[in-house]
């Protein structure tokens, strides 16, 4: 029977996904910290926080799950001749912290956001740890447009992504797609599904079907120093 658990102290383990509410979608848990190793077992489980400015933490992983194989992104054909026309640099892990801030902003028609100041220092920690990384855009000496999300073995756990400029954050989500395949990863996890990603070419799967490839891929381990803070460039 689905149920809602309440995480009290900070030994307490994660229940198991499957227990998942179906309404609604995937709330798991409630409470708990985000303290980085309770963020990495959840994320090593399939589940992450997700909550509002004030409200307690609440775990989730819903069902269908949102996800990308590595190299899987769709291009269309006008994106590509207009990333042509970019003189952006693309960069990983050069400003992490200022990659989480733009995603913080609120977008047009919100009157707030999910990544809070915990969350932001949370993160931050992380990518302190050498877990969370962030891929940044640059016109110049201006962020325009990135992402950020933490890697589990051969699986990278997308967060949040952000743009100043039409397309900046498309061109951050092409450099995480070649970045991963080239580095070994094998999966991308999106969370939850919406047009945005689809339009990229995302796969919605059972809660069921995602955690059977995360639990294969997230013992594995990607290319040694594949995110060493460094310049990319995206094949168009």
């Amino acid at each position: 029977m689905n149920s809602l658990s309440f995480i009290n102290h900070i030994t307490d383990p994660f229940p198991s996904p499957e227990l998942a509410l179906k309404d609604p979608n995937g709330l798991l848990a409630i409470g708990g910290d985000l303290h980085p190793q309770r963020l990495l077992n959840a994320y090593y489980e399939g589940i992450f926080p997700w909550f509002n400015q004030h409200d307690p933490i609440l775990w989730w992983s819903p069902d269908p799950r949102a996800i990308f194989v590595p190299g899987s992104v769709n291009i269309a054909r006008s994106l590509r001749k207009y990333l042509r026309k970019k003189a952006w640099r693309i960069t990983i892990n050069h400003a992490f912290a200022d990659v989480v801030a733009g995603c913080a902003m609120p977008r047009p028609g919100q009157d707030g956001t999910w990544i809070t100041s915990e969350i932001r220092l949370a993160y931050q920690e992380l990518h302190r740890l050498g877990r969370a990384h962030s891929f940044e855009v640059w016109q110049g000496e201006r962020l325009i447009g990135g992402l950020y999300g933490l890697d589990v073995g051969q699986v990278f756990c997308g967060e949040s992504m952000f743009h100043r400029e039409t397309n900046a954050s498309k061109a951050a989500f092409i450099a995480l797609h070649q970045h991963a395949l080239v580095k070994g990863y094998k999966l991308i996890d999106a969370q939850v599904m919406n047009p945005y990603l689809l339009s990229l070419g995302a796969k919605a799967i059972e809660r069921k079907q995602f955690l059977a490839l995360l639990y294969r891929y997230r013992d594995g381990a990607a290319m040694p120093g594949s995110w060493r803070a460094s310049e990319v460039h995206i094949e168009l």
